[in-house]
């Protein structure tokens, strides 16, 4: 066997034994206290809290995985009926309930409710151990108040954390506010995301971890 060869498996082993450890957490925000709770001054000189919950979907309740699909056809179904891929909500509802499925919940604490996802976990992607952003939607009435900028930041720390090479995810190209928002964040668009001659409807960004 090479030296090439050998480094390569080497790498392989490794990639599988972060996974494993990561895929083992049943809470892996439990970590990191600072992620559990968001505070956001508002004009009127109020502050919204927020807390954050992270469950498998095992964990989740019936009532706030109907939510989340019900947030996501309200977020992102006009700009899927609006490209080729259209809006499909059978197979929406199933990819939110991937028995896989990781989310990362936050809750209004004055509201009793929630306010907002992002569905992920840890993953092989063509070789590279990555924590997939399947996921993130904010209810209207709490974006552009910096959480979903949180919620993205914790995943990125989870990712860190287990070792994982990247944050990956997928945005619809006419979905040009989610564009610039994970630009913001220093995603760019992946060296596996569709060649421009396919005409995909999609990209695939993706964050370094180190």
């Amino acid at each position: 066997m090479s030296v090439s060869e050998t480094v390569t498996r080497n790498q392989a082993t490794s990639q599988q034994k972060c996974l494993q450890v990561a895929n083992q957490q049943t809470n892996p925000l439990s970590e990191f206290p600072e992620f559990l709770d968001y505070r956001c001054a508002q004009p009127d000189g109020t502050e919204l809290q927020m807390k954050l919950q992270c469950k498998r979907k095992a964990d989740m309740d019936p009532k706030t995985l109907k939510w989340a699909f019900k947030l996501a056809e309200r977020n992102v179904g006009p700009q899927y009926r609006a490209c080729s891929l259209g809006w499909q909500p059978k197979i929406k509802q199933a990819d939110l309930n991937k028995a896989w499925a990781r989310y990362l919940v936050a809750m209004d604490v004055a509201g009793k409710r929630p306010v907002a996802y992002t569905m992920f976990r840890f993953d092989l992607d063509y070789g590279r151990s990555v924590l997939y952003c399947y996921e993130l939607q904010v209810e209207a009435d709490f974006q552009r108040k910096g959480l979903g900028a949180f919620m993205m930041k914790a995943l990125e720390q989870m990712a860190r954390h287990f070792s994982m090479e990247r944050v990956v995810l997928t945005v619809l190209k006419n979905n040009e506010d989610g564009m610039r928002f994970y630009r913001r964040l220093g995603y760019e668009v992946d060296e596996m995301s569709p060649d421009k001659d396919e005409d995909a409807a999609y990209e695939i960004m993706s964050k370094a971890m180190f």
